[in-house]
């Protein structure tokens, strides 16, 4: 039997930054929340896969570690008393004639809501595998050993031997990161050019000339040596196929994330390339009451970033509020005239 529907005004579909704020956003306008997310955690991919990644663009933020900025939204989303029901999926999502619709979960969680806001970032995600043989036999042994494929804590990494494999902003990133740690960083690209952050490059060949950091370039992954006891080596080939082999205690492939928005994809939204298609003037999914804010979504001149995402996510929890109460109307304030959450 399915269990009694838990009522709100807003459902949100995943706890990650975008809809952390989300939460914060809607709570300004008076309206509840309930939180959805597969994860075990709030976050997303800030807290699974790089909680101790330094991220550059926040505003007021020269840095700020990924996890640092995960407990602040948090903190901030705190004083609306959001429910978070973690772990689990969002399987349904049904219109009653009534305009609400009903969300029905992996574990037959259902909620009865007045607005949907989608904010579910790639979806299900899982890391790109290097096509190696028995790569497996070094999946799982723990951090700083074997393959890993995040990095959650910097100090696992300290007086091991790093090789990185990939050309894009993590590999980039977490280079420059672990150079201040590791006895050696070696990373390996097919090409001498990055597809990274151009300032965060620059860094990086700073390393480099410094001798902090080896490129290993152009080269790509042909195989591994150890044991059960752990990585020994990584050997790489060029396309001549002459081959070098790194002492490596780790090997961190970072190319990618596999998306499937699950589900999702079966609910009659716009569906582009696994993203959401979104009105940009109210970040309307296509079906009454269904907003979309993040990664998952995607418009003409869409940018993949967090500002963007957070912008986002104020124009859908606006428009969600004219969806809720229609009847009402509602005088949009500053936060700095309507105070701070639990100042009244």
């Amino acid at each position: 039997m399915p269990n009694t529907p838990i009522r709100t005004d807003v459902a949100i579909i995943g706890a990650g930054p975008v809809g952390l704020f989300a939460i914060f956003q809607c709570g300004m306008m008076k309206m509840s929340c309930h939180v959805i997310d597969a994860l075990d955690e709030v976050g997303g991919q800030l807290s699974a896969l790089y909680p101790e990644k330094p991220i550059y663009d926040i505003p007021a933020h020269p840095s700020i570690l990924a996890g640092d900025l995960v407990s602040g939204l948090e903190a901030q989303a705190a004083p609306f008393e959001p429910v978070y029901h973690m772990g689990q999926q969002v399987m349904g999502m049904e219109k009653g004639k009534d305009g609400r619709w009903t969300l029905t979960t992996s574990k037959d969680t259902v909620i009865d809501a007045g607005a949907v806001i989608i904010a579910a970032g790639v979806g299900a995600f899982g890391p790109n595998r290097p096509p190696l043989d028995d790569i497996q036999k070094y999946e799982g042994m723990g951090a700083g050993v074997g393959v890993n494929y995040l990095v959650k804590r910097r100090e696992d990494y300290r007086d091991k031997k790093v090789v990185i494999a990939g050309g894009g902003d993590s590999a980039v990133d977490w280079a420059i990161s672990l150079a201040e740690l590791a006895t050696s960083v070696q990373v390996i690209h097919r090409r001498p050019k990055f597809r990274a952050a151009p300032e965060s490059v620059e860094r990086l060949k700073a390393l480099v000339n410094d001798g902090k950091v080896e490129l290993v370039v152009p080269y790509q992954l042909a195989g591994l040596e150890g044991s059960e006891d752990g990585l020994e080596a990584v050997i790489v080939s060029n396309l001549d196929g002459e081959q070098r082999t790194l002492e490596a205690d780790v090997l961190l492939p970072f190319f990618g994330l596999s998306q499937n928005i699950g589900p999702i994809a079966e609910w009659g939204l716009g569906i582009e390339h696994h993203h959401i298609t979104v009105d940009p003037a109210t970040m309307n999914a296509g079906l009454p009451g269904v907003f979309g804010a993040g990664d998952i979504v995607t418009y003409p001149g869409k940018l993949k970033l967090i500002l963007m995402g957070f912008s986002e996510a104020s124009q859908a929890a606006h428009n969600a509020r004219d969806y809720v109460h229609p009847d009402e109307a509602y005088h949009f304030e500053h936060s700095t005239s309507a105070g701070a959450p639990g100042t009244e």
